[in-house]
């Protein structure tokens, strides 16, 4: 086994970025002051396109893009204090939140001149959705499967084939998919392709949203039949797509999301047994905070090393794998530890309908940047034990 592999370097956050976190806080004291503790509790699939631009003009979203492209060029710290800060808060960046944690940086490093100028712009501005075209039916989390295939036509490439469990597609404005573009045996990784395709001027794509447990529709699978994208829509090289995507997804695996989803019903716990906790609930609750603490660190972490240009696939997927339990973990110990019973009625408390909503919530957390089977797969790899 390959220890080293698992190193996760201390690292903090500069003291100066207090100033901004502060100015992020009182910012969102007011601007979230109209939702209820149940919108909240949605986090970051909360979906308002307003609050999203009001990010935008605040100069919070594209912080890390280059100027040249209507971002700010700062620091990916800086944007990680913005990003926890809207988490914690129960902010609804659902409309943002692909296009600015992912999207943006991958058509940062990857697109065409044309592409940049056409889309980075607007992800700073808060004013495009996009989703990921990842998943596809009967491939398991074999992301390496796929078989949407992408046809080079003369003029442009031909798409046929099915994504799923993309989330927003019915209401987004793009999407980036990864493509089959080579379909020989040999050709399993270096067959694929990421393109950007513009979702509400292609035609023969479309998405079907699926009910989910708690009865919402954000998730979604898109079906291309004889969907003809133009020939810029290429994102990097042909034949690139699983080394792009695989950079990618350190990103979608290592940030606060990853332990802040369930974090409003963290608070409302310990604000309800305040007064009157037993040693045993104490003990419990302190479980539950320092795993919370040691999250933190371990994502704080994996940021230092993006910043330093260190790949921390491994341990992103780490602390996908630890987050996921955590965060699936807490509506059973926040239900155990109050006698509330779960609700989504309107008569209920807060604490009652934030917990009735993370309780339907929190299974589909698993789907969330790869399974807990294919992340203990990676993880075995890196370790050198599989």
């Amino acid at each position: 086994m390959n220890i080293e592999n698992l190193r996760f370097p201390r690292f903090e956050l500069p003291a100066e970025l207090e100033d901004l976190r502060r100015e992020v806080r009182d910012f969102l004291a007011t601007a979230l002051a109209p939702y209820s503790q149940l919108v909240r509790s949605n986090t970051w699939d909360g979906f308002d396109p307003e609050f999203s631009r009001q990010l935008g003009e605040r100069g919070w979203l594209g912080m890390t893009l280059p100027k040249a492209y209507g971002g700010h060029e700062r620091s990916a710290l800086e944007r990680y204090v913005v990003v926890e800060e809207v988490l914690a808060a129960g902010a609804p960046v659902g409309f943002h939140w692909i296009g600015d944690r992912q999207s943006g940086p991958v058509i940062a490093r990857y697109g065409t001149e044309e592409q940049k100028q056409h889309i980075l712009p607007r992800i700073a501005r808060g004013e495009v959705c996009f989703c990921i075209g990842m998943s596809e039916p009967n491939s398991g989390s074999d992301l390496a499967s796929v078989r949407t295939r992408a046809e080079r036509v003369a003029d442009g490439w031909l798409v046929n084939g099915t994504k799923i469990w993309t989330t927003n597609a019915h209401r987004a404005d793009y999407m980036i998919a990864l493509l089959r573009t080579d379909s020989s045996p040999e050709s399993k990784h270096k067959g694929l392709s990421q393109f950007l395709i513009d979702l509400k001027h292609v035609r023969g794509i479309t998405p079907r949203p699926i009910q989910d447990l708690s009865g919402r529709r954000h998730f979604n699978e898109v079906s291309f039949v004889d969907a003809l994208l133009p020939a810029d829509a290429l994102l990097g090289r042909e034949g690139d797509g699983w080394k792009q995507v695989t950079a990618e997804l350190a990103f979608e695996r290592s940030g606060p999301e990853r332990y802040l989803s369930c974090f409003l019903i963290l608070t409302q716990l310990i604000e309800a047994v305040r007064d009157q906790a037993s040693p045993a609930t104490l003990a419990r609750i302190g479980a539950e905070v320092a795993w919370a603490v040691t999250l933190r660190n371990m994502s704080l972490s994996v940021a230092g090393m993006l910043t330093a240009g260190i790949d921390p696939g491994l341990q992103a997927s780490i602390v996908k794998d630890l987050g996921c339990q955590f965060e699936q973990r807490l509506p059973g110990v926040a239900q155990e530890l109050v006698a509330l019973e779960p609700t989504l009625a309107g008569s209920g408390s807060d604490y009652q309908q934030v917990l009735g909503n993370l309780m339907q919530l929190a299974p589909s957390f698993s789907l969330r940047g790869g399974t807990l089977e294919i992340l203990r797969g990676i993880i075995a790899r890196g370790l050198g034990v599989r």
